[in-house]
């Protein structure tokens, strides 16, 4: 049987006066030295060139169709338009900023899901900049699962933030923390933790993955002198997922669980809320985590970072997040399920 086609990576835009377009442009530059899979950025041509152009980057861009982006990828950085054009400079987004991002993210979905692209890696959003648009999800996760519902209904989207030293996974994410507290259910739990160890053994390689629970409360309740939920909450969705065959630890305590021993002993943690789970990966792996998003029936990577507005246009932006999501997105997209 012949080998399938390479299908090349579809690569987001992201908000236009940041450093998305600086840092896709610092990706292609690197793709010899890296040996980088094949990916097109989704945008406007006229925009891209004339960053590039600000960044002083000797680069060939190219218009292509998606199909057309494998061949070309070689000797010129292949852009798919959108329809939407981009006009904001660096560091000020414009009345173009939000329209030009969407319709990236909704081509990149369209092209994953009709065959013509391998996966999704989305450059940094600006949400500020999308809300004051009439954007009403709370980020570029709940966005991608309301796009990748089938028959009305929206898959659970899971939120993990991966690097080779440490993978986290928040239950609960872009909310407030007193509303984290009121979602958190044994049913939440329990459904996110089977969606990350079915991807950790379907897209990641791991025949069995061994996933730490943390606690909610300060040393995971104290036996419940500092908190209940631990008994009440996170007890019985422990059990329910033993129940199912997962090996699952905890609840342990947050703050013992990312030291270099104990992050030895599990292949992801499962934390309870956004930053419980977030300042440990950033403090480990700042430069070269990966967003990735779960539970979705397509891959979406991401890089770790925002828009960076203070440094667009200038050439200081670190693809390395980038080039990260672009390894991780071609090793998820190549793993047999």
């Amino acid at each position: 049987m012949a080998d399938a086609p390479i299908k090349p990576l579809a690569l987001t835009l992201g908000e236009p006066a940041g450093i998305g377009p600086d840092i896709a442009i610092a990706a292609w530059l690197r793709r010899r030295e890296l040996n980088l899979p094949a990916f097109y950025l989704l945008g406007d041509q006229a925009f891209v060139a004339q960053r590039a152009k600000a960044l002083g980057a000797e680069i060939r861009i190219v218009p292509v169709n998606a199909s057309e982006a494998v061949a070309a990828f070689a000797e010129a950085l292949p852009v798919v338009a959108t329809g939407e054009r981009a006009t904001a400079e660096p560091g000020k987004p414009d009345a173009s900023s939000a329209p030009a991002a969407l319709a990236s993210i909704r081509q990149a979905v369209t092209d994953v899901r009709e065959g013509r692209a391998g996966a999704v890696v989305t450059n940094p959003i600006a949400k500020s900049v999308l809300y004051r648009a009439g954007f009403r999800h709370p980020g570029h996760t709940e966005f991608l699962a309301e796009l990748a519902a089938e028959d009305g209904r929206v898959p659970q989207p899971v939120m993990m933030l991966w690097s080779p030293r440490l993978a986290v996974v928040p239950v609960t994410i872009h909310v407030s923390l007193r509303e984290a507290l009121s979602q958190l259910t044994s049913e939440l739990i329990v459904s996110t933790v089977r969606i990350v160890a079915t991807e950790l053994t379907s897209r990641f390689g791991i025949a069995r993955p061994r996933i730490a629970i943390s606690g909610l409360n300060p040393h995971a309740g104290e036996d419940g002198s500092l908190g209940h939920e631990e008994q009440t909450v996170i007890a019985p969705a422990l059990k329910a997922l033993r129940n199912d065959g997962i090996e699952a630890r905890g609840p342990l305590p947050a703050d013992t669980m990312f030291h270099e021993a104990a992050r030895n002993l599990y292949d992801c943690a499962v934390c309870m809320y956004h930053d419980q789970a977030l300042i440990p990966i950033k403090t480990v792996a700042f430069d070269d985590a990966v967003n990735v998003t779960l539970g979705l029936p397509f891959i979406r990577t991401s890089p770790d970072h925002g828009t960076a507005f203070d440094i667009a246009g200038t050439g200081k932006a670190n693809p390395a997040s980038l080039i990260a999501a672009l390894q991780l997105a071609s090793r998820m997209a190549a793993a047999k399920t």
